[in-house]
């Protein structure tokens, strides 16, 4: 059996980043997926808890804010909305090699107010927070998308 040795074309040799390296950019896309799992399962186990009681599954769609299920339902919604928005952000720096202070620290403050936004709708705190960390998240993301479509990457 012979093994072939395998070259990477110039392009990808030129990189900065090593392709198989960890970035912040791509942890964030961890603990995002991650934060989406222990949320839809908290949401599995409040569901069955309500159903244990005598609960109706029609309860699971009904807007009540006051209702923990609700909240939970409407967290999950609203993580697997971001989710692709993050996603794309995460690819552009990833195929342009975009690093740096800014970018990882603007990914930090986006995964930071993304758990704080939703530990505050699950927990029925103060909307206005909410929305606070809804509009830093925002922020965050037209800033990493302007950095990663404007800036020259590395070697370039």
């Amino acid at each position: 059996m012979q093994i072939e040795q395998v070259t990477l074309p110039i392009e990808m040799a030129q990189l900065p980043v090593n392709p198989m390296s960890m970035t912040v950019p791509l942890w964030g896309v961890v603990i995002f997926i991650l934060w989406t799992i222990a949320v839809v399962v908290l949401l599995l186990a409040v569901r069955i808890r309500h159903l244990a009681k005598g609960g109706s599954a029609k309860d699971f769609g009904t807007p009540n804010d006051a209702s923990l299920l609700w909240r939970l339902f409407r967290v999950q919604a609203n993580l697997v909305e971001n989710l692709p928005l993050y996603l794309g952000v995460v690819f552009l720096l990833t195929v342009r090699a975009i690093t740096g202070v800014a970018i990882d620290s603007l990914v930090a403050v986006y995964i930071t107010a993304r758990l704080l936004h939703s530990m505050i709708h699950i927990t029925g705190g103060d909307p206005t927070f909410r929305l606070i960390s809804l509009v830093v998240q925002l922020g965050c993301l037209v800033s990493l998308t302007v950095l990663a479509v404007v800036k020259a990457a590395p070697g370039m």
